[in-house]
């Protein structure tokens, strides 16, 4: 199934070479949950510090157990502070 994944900050590090404005179109397995494509994208766990999906946000305690489906959008940030 295909989902967008969307990775800003330090985070674009993560994303293929083919992404384009911090987003990209990825192929992932059914039933995969939150905390299995951070990880299969070799993300930090702690490091995904603000999980978006569709534009909810995702605890930490949830994210092992939200599973994704086809046409979803992961959008991941990492700790910012700002003044």
């Amino acid at each position: 199934m295909n989902i967008t994944l969307k990775c800003f900050a330090g985070l674009k590090r993560h994303l293929p070479a083919n992404a384009k404005a911090n987003q990209v179109i990825v192929e992932i397995d059914d039933d995969m949950s939150v905390y299995q494509v951070i990880d299969f994208f070799k993300i930090d766990r702690e490091e995904a510090y603000l999980v978006i999906l569709n534009g909810v946000f995702v605890c930490p305690p949830e994210r092992d157990s939200t599973i994704l489906k086809d046409n979803d959008t992961l959008a991941l940030w990492p700790e910012v502070a700002g003044g």
